[in-house]
């Protein structure tokens, strides 16, 4: 635990396990560069809230396509959110949609990392 403290004490709850879980048997040579790539690549629950928010102002989908998710943005632009249906439980379910975005980046990273900076072998 004392790993995601040092390289990520912003997250919090959930995220923050699965990071340290992810970061546990890294070097930390490893650990410092999957901080650096995994902060850029998370999304924060409060930017996918107020995407969420425009499609009242009509740009249904925005949180969509901010979360890579290109094909419901599509569906969301199209038909104004399934008649705003859609976007009023994206508003009830953004938290769960930006911790499954970021868990998806978390074992992303984790995968590139262990491939570019493969852990030394103990002498």
């Amino acid at each position: 635990m004392s790993k995601i403290i040092k390289y990520l004490p912003e997250l919090q709850g959930e995220e923050q396990l699965l990071v340290a879980q992810v970061i546990t048997t890294m070097t930390e040579e490893q650990a410092e560069q999957f901080a650096h790539v995994y902060r850029q690549r998370r999304k924060d629950d409060v930017s996918v809230l107020l995407l969420t928010l425009t499609a009242f102002i009509g740009i249904a989908g925005a949180n969509r396509f901010y979360l890579g998710q290109v094909g419901m943005g599509v569906a969301y632009l199209f038909t104004f959110g399934f008649c705003l249906i859609g976007t009023i439980v994206d508003l009830f379910n953004y938290k769960s949609l930006t911790a499954a975005f970021n868990e998806r980046q978390a074992l992303e990273v984790d995968t590139l990392i262990r491939g570019a900076f493969p852990a030394l072998p103990a002498a």
